[in-house]
């Protein structure tokens, strides 16, 4: 499924790109990233034979733009449910899967493949998915990146936990796939198919 539209809003452009809105802002005030503004407004708006340009000059993968899919990074040591959800959310045909089963995986792949959105386990052999949270919350370049924290334990005080580690969604296992792929489009915007 390729990307199949010419002109980029700047918040497109920063999800396409894996960096925050006023990165791009910058970039294009700037004139390190070309456009032009909306008559009569303050909206920038990127051509994308600049956006490609703009991806190119900072080596920024064009797979995001090719591909129009959102990245996201399955966590959880249950090898069961890591080829469940991703062979579920690559069938769907709006994401692009990679996966970790502990936190130092998670990590090393984040750095690595810059995912939209994280779907991860809160009890992980190695460390806890609050942990796994507030690291990603504290690097500036993830600041876009979606935390769905899946979990059987459900104890109202660990959940409060998460959330303010930065997780987006606390979702109790076992749960219906169908609604959490329902969550995770309805948290990157994502059209329904």
């Amino acid at each position: 499924m390729r990307n199949s539209k010419t002109v980029f809003t700047t918040g497109e452009v920063a999800s396409i790109c894996n960096v925050s809105q006023q990165t791009i802002i910058r970039c294009f005030d700037n004139g390190r990233l070309k456009g032009f503004r909306v008559p009569g407004s303050r909206f920038r708006r990127i051509p994308v034979d600049a956006l490609r340009a703009f991806m190119r000059e900072n080596e920024i993968p064009l797979e995001n733009l090719e591909s129009g899919k959102k990245k996201v990074l399955v966590v959880d040591d249950d090898a069961n449910i890591v080829d469940m959800m991703k062979d579920l959310l690559e069938r769907d045909g709006r994401f692009e899967v990679r996966t970790a089963e502990s936190g130092y995986d998670a990590g090393i792949l984040t750095e690595q493949f810059r995912p939209d959105m994280m779907l991860l386990d809160f009890k992980l052999p190695d460390i806890n998915g609050n942990v796994v949270c507030r690291r990603i919350r504290s690097n500036g370049a993830y600041q876009h990146m979606k935390i769905v924290i899946v979990s059987g334990v459900a104890d109202p005080m660990e959940v409060e936990e998460l959330m303010a580690a930065g997780a987006d969604e606390f979702i109790k296992k076992p749960f219906a796939v169908d609604k959490v792929i329902a969550k995770m489009a309805d948290l990157l915007a994502l059209s329904p198919v």
